[in-house]
């Protein structure tokens, strides 16, 4: 007790981070249908965005967070101007993991972060999924805005 009253100082120790929940993120289409799940970019990117969102206030910040969606944009666009390319950027497209875990252990992000990021680079596997991916960030931040107070 520091004998202030009010005393309005969470350190966020006390109170467990919940954990991501990945297996409802696929970004290809339900099985015997011919789509993707309705709800991604609606109910399961404001449940992700929650999960990150509730972090400390020094991790997972909303700038942080965009430099990997930019970059993930700049792969994308390189992708749409030359499908071919796909085979020959997808290793440096999953270069994201190592960067997500860079920024982990540079306590950047959390480990939800980087689940997230792992999970869903795994499922980057041709131009559309890698579409899919891009859309399903893009919802993620948009909640995740709303949820984090930076």
């Amino acid at each position: 007790m520091s004998g202030y009253k009010n005393d309005r100082r969470n350190t966020g120790w006390d109170e467990p981070k919940p954990t991501l929940e990945t297996s409802s993120i696929k970004f290809t289409p339900e099985p015997n249908t011919s789509s993707i799940n309705p709800e991604l970019f609606n109910s399961i990117a404001l449940n992700t965005a929650k999960t990150l969102a509730a972090t400390g206030r020094e991790q997972n910040k909303s700038t942080q967070i965009r430099r990997f969606y930019d970059e993930l944009l700049m792969w994308e666009a390189k992708v749409t101007q030359n499908p071919e390319k796909f085979g020959e950027y997808l290793p440096f497209i999953r270069m994201l993991n190592a960067k997500a875990a860079y920024a982990e252990g540079r306590k950047h992000v959390d480990n939800n972060f980087t689940a997230f990021m792992q999970h869903c680079l795994q499922q980057v596997t041709d131009d559309k999924t890698l579409r899919t991916f891009k859309l399903f960030f893009e919802a993620m931040l948009g909640f995740y805005k709303l949820k984090k107070k930076d």
